[in-house]
Formats: C-alpha cells, structure tokens, sequence
C-alpha cells in the first residue's frame, strides 16, 4: 500500500476513521447524525484511537458513503501534491499581508506568500496577464481566503483535483460571473451565496430589513430589532443610512434565514419604549 493510499478502519470507540500519511479522519456522532473530524499524526493503530483524539469541527451531516469519498479525494489530492514540484522556499518581501514568513514557489512568477496574519498568490506582470480580465487584480496579489481562485483559474495544471473543485466552488458563490463566463452556465437560486444576496436585496429594497437584535430585557419573548428600510446602513457621504426604527418580534417567529429577518409591519410591533441596546437613544 502507498503512503497516500487510505486506510480504514474502526476506533476504539466503534468510530469509522481512516489514515492518508499522516492525515487522520474519523466520523463521530452528532445531532443530525454524524459529521467529519480530522487529527494530525496520531501514531497510534486505528483501534486504538479515541473520540478524543480528534478536533470536534462541526461540518455538515455525512454518512459512510460521503465520509469515503471524502477521504479518497484527500489522498488523490495528496498524490497529485507530490507530482506538482512546489518549492519551499526563505523570501523575506513587503506584501499587502505583512511582511512575508514562509513561501512555495508553484513556478515561475507565481508564488505563494504567507504572513503572521494572512497570506496570499504573488503574480509576476507576464503571469497577471493571463488572469480572467473578470478577476485579474492590477498589483497581481491574491489573498488566500478568495481572491486566490483566479489564479486556479488561470492556470489549472499547478492545482490539484480537490483544489480546483474548491476553488471553482468559491467561483460560484463569491464571483457568479466570472463562474458563469467560464463554464457557460446561469447559476440557479441556491447555486451561488452572492447571486442570493444580490437577489434578497433587490426583493427587498423597500421593506424593513433587521440589522440589529438583541434578547428585550423589558419584554421577555420578544426580540427587540432595529431594522432599517432594505437593511441599508451608511456607507459614507453618497449613501446616507436609512431611518432606523425599532420593532419587538416574538422569539418563536424570529429566523434570520440566509441574509435578514424583514419585519412583518401587520404582526409585528413598532416600539419606543425603553431599550436592552447599550447606549440606545431615539433620534
């Protein structure tokens, strides 16, 4: 068996876990089932681990079946990994992150800068060029949290399989178009958290959107919320905030959903009485 090839097993505790080199995974349960957890270098054979020997990360619910695939797109990934010749390297530079700690060079003019806090893609000019015109940023600096992904995009072949279907993910929900331009496809309500977002705003432009809530000390089942006509706060001198106005929802009712609660001006209630927001005053 190779050092990436997944081994499965059972915990001490009837876990179903899995080792890819050092890489460690197990299921445990969870209200809605079971969710994925993860542990480094657990030395130990897989019957002699423990619950505890994992990070209890909360994801979403997975069963036997997603729990395999997952651990196997993890060792393809750590295969692919080793076959892609990124380079460790000490460069000491000044980045929009800080000054850099730690750098891989994926190839020439593309390197990956990390930082105490953040980190990032660093872009020669003749490699920024290439990047989506939907994407590119002029100083070539990516951040690793989104903006990485054009660079994925524009140069697949230094990715592995499991990175690129996370950054075509980021794609769809964080930059719609640009996922739309490149794969020719419209992306349909729950496709994408920005075409969403964007959808709610526009649904809701002239209704009372919360921007804040808190538990009402005064009136006990009842949130007091501050809500503001389409959830729009100041964004400056051109964007002045809306009225805010204040309103007592009952607990059971109040579900923020996705992006906002919108006020029900027939149910729920206008107030103007004393306030559990600190520093509260009526304008």
């Amino acid at each position: 068996m190779s050092a990436t090839s997944p081994l499965y097993g059972k915990t001490r505790d009837g876990l179903c876990a899995a080792l890819v080199g050092e890489q460690a995974f197990a299921m445990i349960p969870s209200e809605a089932g079971y969710h994925f957890v993860k542990a480094w270098g657990l030395k130990r054979p897989i019957e002699d681990w423990t619950i505890a020997d994992f990070h209890d990360g909360r994801t979403d619910p997975v069963d036997e079946v997603s729990f395999r695939r997952t651990v196997d797109e993890w060792a393809t990934h750590v295969s692919q990994l080793a076959n892609l010749n990124r380079r460790t390297v000490s460069l000491r530079i000044s980045t929009p992150w800080g000054e850099s700690q730690h750098a891989v060079v994926y190839t020439d003019g593309i390197v990956a800068l990390s930082t105490a806090s953040h980190g990032g893609f660093l872009l020669s000019p003749d490699r920024n060029r290439l990047v989506a015109s939907r994407l590119r940023l002029a100083d070539g600096c990516y951040e690793e949290d989104c903006a990485w992904v054009a660079v994925a995009t524009a140069y697949p072949d230094l990715f592995t399989d499991f990175e690129k279907r996370h950054a075509d993910d980021i794609l769809a929900h964080v930059y719609p178009e640009a996922w739309e331009a490149r794969h020719g496809k419209v992306l349909q309500p729950g496709q994408s958290r920005a075409k969403d977002r964007s959808r709610f705003d526009r649904d809701n432009a002239d209704r009372l959107v919360v921007v804040s809530a808190i538990q009402s000390r005064q009136h006990p089942g009842s949130i007091e919320c501050i809500a503001i006509l389409g959830g729009r706060r100041s964004t400056g001198v051109s964007e002045p905030a809306g009225e805010e106005r204040r309103y007592l929802v009952d607990e059971a009712l109040y579900d923020i959903g996705a992006f906002g609660f919108i006020i029900d001006e027939a149910r729920d209630r206008r107030y103007a009485g004393p306030s559990s927001f600190v520093g509260w005053t009526e304008a």
